[in-house]
């Protein structure tokens, strides 16, 4: 039972929904709306597929830009500023 709906009050409604549309229009909704899913999901594996190559080839061109040496400066600098300081 979903929230005190049951089977049979299920069947009514499209029953009605079937009688208002027609099989005809409620056929062709539904495979407009399996043509968007489907067209929704292919654009989405799409965009997928171009951003790892990318994505990819971004990691391996980025250098490495961790430097030591202006780290150990940048340390002696501290380390002189707080002597001048004292």
């Amino acid at each position: 039972m979903l929230g005190g709906i049951s089977i049979w009050q299920l069947l009514i409604v499209l029953g009605i929904i079937i009688l208002i549309f027609g099989t005809k229009k409620l056929r062709n909704v539904g495979s407009d709306l399996g043509g968007a899913v489907k067209g929704f999901k292919q654009a989405v594996n799409e965009e997928e597929d171009k951003a790892k190559p990318q994505a990819k080839v971004a990691h391996e061109e980025q250098p490495n830009t961790y430097d030591v040496r202006a780290e150990e400066k940048a340390a002696e600098e501290h380390v002189q500023d707080k002597e001048e300081r004292n």
